[in-house]
């Protein structure tokens, strides 16, 4: 039996149980997690440099070193996302619908755990705990297949987290990490119905799609974000070079930071120039089309390929358009329905921008950087899902469960 099988099933064992603990047992449980990964920090770290050391030797990036590495102030806030799971609602067992029907049926809908989820990512140790704590919270059972490049570290911090399980009522075999790093293993956890309900993959296009295209079991998909801003006529220039630095230069290996620029030609004509070089004060490298290489001599010419890519890196595409039709048009033809902006000051031309655009977020004068679990107060998030069916945008705790319909009746048969 293989690794997958073998932990699928444990898992799969584990979900009943855990379905019947009650909120209070689960986070005592993940309250120990957290005061676990705190006090271990030191073992964590260790691990969380072999990763590091692997990835420089492969010739990995510098962004993605960043989202790979762990210090102390990290697991510190990793361990406080814990908490702040801890602190939320729990979901299962809300009631969201009661229907009295005329035959005297009474029936209650009430939200349940999904079961046993899997999540596929990359090279983020973070998502191991977010993903551990927000499934635990809900009571499914998950099994974890991260990235290679983070293996270390994730086993490191599963040991943690079981060591913790193994004080609680929590069953320490609901959280499962597949350490078979080969591509074969992913593709096994793609077909495991009957023991996974519902995989989420959180990673590059490549990962995602590849899920998508795969999978037998039913996904939830995510996270490809080229996230674009439009930039208008009417656009205040202190609000838009603001706003755009932060969608960009905050932290661009994310999946909520902006991958293209796009600018109404008359702000282009007279702002460009001075956004161009808070850009390159901010050591982002800009692709732009003919018209903007005509305004910024020292950008790189933009290809369909740029514009299709996400870089998660200091790599911008600057785009100048003649309204903000060809705005949309640019939009729609490359977007991924993540995250979108429009700066003005016109709310009508706003209002019309985030009624067409197709997205999971679609912000007026705001960064994109936004979407995300914590800032739209919904605590970790498990994601952000660019899809339609059951969840869509920010993932927190609603998002990781299904419903059941309770029927209480006095005898009824239909006739």
């Amino acid at each position: 039996m293989s690794e997958v099988q073998l932990k699928a099933e444990l898992a799969a064992k584990a979900a009943h149980r855990l379905s019947q603990n009650t909120t209070e047992q689960k986070n005592k449980a993940l309250l120990l997690a957290a005061d676990a990964l705190v006090e271990q920090a030191p073992s964590i770290i260790a691990a969380n440099e072999e990763d590091l050391k692997h990835g420089k030797e492969n010739g990995t990036s510098p962004s993605l070193l960043d989202r790979l590495a762990l210090n102390e102030e990290r697991i510190a806030g990793i361990a406080d996302g814990l908490r702040q799971i801890v602190s939320l609602p729990d979901p299962v067992g809300e009631t969201l619908a009661t229907i009295d029907r005329p035959n005297g049926l009474h029936i209650v809908q009430r939200r349940v755990p999904i079961g046993v989820i899997g999540i596929i990512y990359e090279a983020r140790p973070n998502v191991t705990v977010d993903a551990a704590g927000l499934c635990l919270k809900t009571g499914n059972a998950v099994v974890l297949r991260g990235g290679s490049a983070a293996i270390s570290s994730n086993r490191q911090i599963v040991a943690v987290i079981h060591e913790a399980l193994a004080q609680s009522d929590i069953p320490a075999d609901a959280l499962q990490l597949i350490e078979d790093s080969n591509r074969s293993s992913v593709d096994d956890m793609l077909q495991l119905n009957g023991l996974l309900d519902v995989i989420i993959p959180r990673g590059g296009s490549s990962l995602i799609q590849h899920v998508v295209k795969n999978a037998t079991v039913p996904v939830i998909e995510t996270g490809a974000g080229i996230c674009h801003t439009y930039i208008d006529k009417n656009a205040d220039p202190a609000m838009a070079t603001s706003i755009s630095l932060n969608a960009k230069a905050q932290r661009p290996s994310v999946c909520n930071a902006m991958e293209t620029l796009l600018l109404h030609e008359d702000y282009a004509h007279e702002h460009l120039n001075e956004l161009a070089f808070a850009f390159k004060e901010a050591s982002v490298e800009l692709r732009g089309c003919e018209k903007t290489l005509k305004l910024v001599p020292w950008a790189k010419t933009a290809t369909a390929e740029d514009y299709a890519t996400e870089y998660n890196d200091y790599i911008l595409n600057v785009k100048i358009v003649t309204n903000m039709d060809e705005a949309l048009q640019h939009i729609a033809t490359y977007g991924t329905k993540h995250s979108e902006c429009i700066v003005t000051n016109d709310n009508e031309l706003a209002s019309r921008f985030q009624r067409e655009i197709d997205a999971a977020a679609v912000y007026h004068n705001a960064s994109t950087r936004f979407t995300d679990g914590f800032e739209f107060g919904f605590g970790a998030e498990i994601g952000i899902s660019t899809q339609k069916l059951h969840a869509r945008g920010p993932m927190g705790l609603p998002a990781l469960t299904s419903s059941k319909y309770f029927i209480q009746g006095n005898g009824q048969i239909r006739s």
